[in-house]
């Protein structure tokens, strides 16, 4: 009987102490864990630009390369970007980066490497990646700087001179 009481004890004890305190593990609620959207309105939302800053006025695009920037964005993409994508059509983590600038617009790819999130949440062609990545593009923090050097690198592989 003794035995019965020491074992019924700490029975007792285990789930007392496993249903408190501040170790009790939290259930997150669905707006806590789907990333949130800064665009306030869905109908404002433009496929072809994305969600962001840049517009094809701000970018102002050549129909010339340039070249040192090319270069600057060669050496950026192999800190932050070659570890995921392939300059080929081949998917490595990410989609390979070939006839990425003929698929999409720079104003839409300087806001997806700039703000991948609000990106991924509205954008039709950013959830079809995600489906066929299944990783989610990390922010890589890009500067602008960074991401119109990048951009101009990607414009390089697809043959612009």
């Amino acid at each position: 009987m003794k035995t019965f009481k020491v074992i019924a004890s700490v029975t007792i004890a285990a789930i007392f102490s496993s249903c408190g305190g501040e170790n009790k593990p939290t259930t997150a609620t669905a707006a806590q864990e789907e990333p949130q959207s800064m665009v306030k309105d869905a109908e404002t939302y433009d496929p072809k630009r994305g969600e962001g800053k840049f517009t094809a006025e701000l970018l102002a695009l050549s129909d010339k390369l340039d070249e040192a920037k090319a270069k600057i964005g060669e050496d950026a993409s192999n800190v932050k970007c070659t570890s995921c994508h392939k300059m080929t059509d081949e998917k490595l983590v990410g989609p390979g980066w070939k006839d990425v600038t003929k698929r999409r617009t720079g104003e839409w790819i300087m806001n997806f490497i700039t703000n991948p999130d609000p990106m991924i949440d509205k954008d039709p062609e950013a959830q079809a990646m995600l489906e066929l990545c299944l990783v989610r593009m990390p922010n890589q923090s890009l500067t602008d700087d960074e991401a119109r050097a990048i951009l101009e690198y990607m414009r390089k592989i697809d043959g612009l001179k």
